[in-house]
């Protein structure tokens, strides 16, 4: 079935472990939770030897098991929980998740823009059925998080900050009455919430000042902050586990050697030094430099490689990938990354030579045609 996706959420992707920590669970379950909490963070966090268990559950969120733990008993006490931290922290892959652990359904989700409305939240009309038949339940679209109401499981919201306060303030009744009230209709006008729905929002710290949630929003919520990874080896654990996923879901056979990925960790790593010493936002890459941008730079060089290359991750083609994805203004980042290139690149080539020398003039080189 996963074959048929472009990108199989949570819960299909990894139905074989859900089943089988659904087959050995005995533990306490909140709600109509298909999994007790203890099982739940095994799922995310993956098995320990400890656990005694017959297989191993591989690792898939990469953090603090104390956030981890304390998003699930948020959850288990029925109050909203939102995740908030910088760009490419892993928000939206937890509360994926969480979501497939605990309800096997992932994919009731509400996108938070400027452009979402009330209707996205709650419900709307099939114009052509109420023009038709009139209004009724069954002429009624019932939104992502009434759907997960009526049914008891988890509605996620990405990005809440980014919606309009309004919008957001839509939320506060669902949140704390748990219903919602259909005033179109005489008769069947209220939906309830089943036990075990919840909401589970993110939102970027970066986004503060946008669209400040009420202090009544505020307060319905559970606050769980996600750091930026700082950690190299928890940092190279991502990446890695990012890597695997895309070199079997592309069925490319491809070695990414350690040189090369340590090459890319130390990079991000003095860029974000640089950005954090520099006196102005003029002298900062648009770029967030999170884990998910570094991502990013070593999927697009695998795939160069793989269709352009010569089926071999090259120190060049990964710079080139680096620069090409990180040069987003011109000619502010692109004057960023000369002076990189020169001041820091260069000379960490000349001392550790190797995988650095063909990185510093696979970087010139992207640079020269950019500029």
């Amino acid at each position: 079935m996963t074959d048929e996706m472009l990108r199989a959420p949570a819960e299909v992707k990894y139905a074989d472990e859900l089943d089988y920590l659904e087959s050995i669970d005995d533990g306490h379950k909140p709600f109509s939770w298909r999994l007790s909490p203890r099982m739940v963070r095994t799922f995310i966090l993956g098995s320990e030897r400890s656990d005694g268990l017959d297989r191993e559950i591989p690792q898939k969120w990469f953090g603090d098991r104390t956030f981890v733990e304390r998003a699930i008993v948020t959850l288990a006490s029925d109050r909203g929980l939102l995740l908030i931290g910088d760009p490419g922290t892993g928000k939206s892959w937890l509360a994926e998740l969480l979501s497939a652990a605990i309800c096997r359904n992932s994919t009731l989700v509400v996108q938070g823009t400027a452009g979402t409305t009330e209707d996205h939240i709650k419900y709307s009309w099939n114009v052509s059925m109420v023009i038709a038949k009139g209004q009724s339940r069954e002429s009624m679209i019932p939104s992502p998080i009434m759907t997960a109401m009526e049914r008891g499981v988890i509605g996620r919201f990405e990005e809440l900050t980014r919606a309009t306060s309004d919008v957001q303030d839509a939320l506060i009744s669902i949140l704390s009455e748990k219903y919602v009230s259909i005033p179109e209709l005489d008769t069947d006008n209220t939906v309830f919430a089943k036990p075990g729905f919840s909401v589970i929002a993110t939102a970027n710290s970066r986004d503060r000042g946008v669209n400040d949630l009420s202090s009544a929003l505020k307060r319905r919520f559970n606050f769980v902050r996600i750091p930026v990874v700082t950690s190299k080896k928890a940092e190279s654990e991502i990446v890695r586990f990012r890597t695997t996923e895309l070199l079997r879901r592309h069925r490319i056979e491809l070695e990414v050697a350690p040189s090369l990925l340590e090459v890319l960790l130390q990079s991000f790593a003095d860029l974000r030094a640089a950005a954090a010493s520099a006196r102005s936002d003029d002298e900062k890459l648009e770029s967030a430099l999170s884990t998910a941008e570094q991502i990013g730079v070593l999927e697009d060089a695998i795939l160069h490689s793989q269709f352009f290359g010569e089926r071999e991750l090259r120190a060049e083609t990964l710079a080139s990938s680096l620069v090409g994805s990180l040069a987003r203004r011109s000619p502010e980042d692109l004057a960023i990354l000369n002076k990189f290139w020169h001041g820091v690149i260069e000379p960490r080539s000349k001392k550790e030579q190797g995988a650095w020398q063909g990185f510093l003039e696979g970087g010139r080189e992207a640079l020269a045609k950019l500029s």
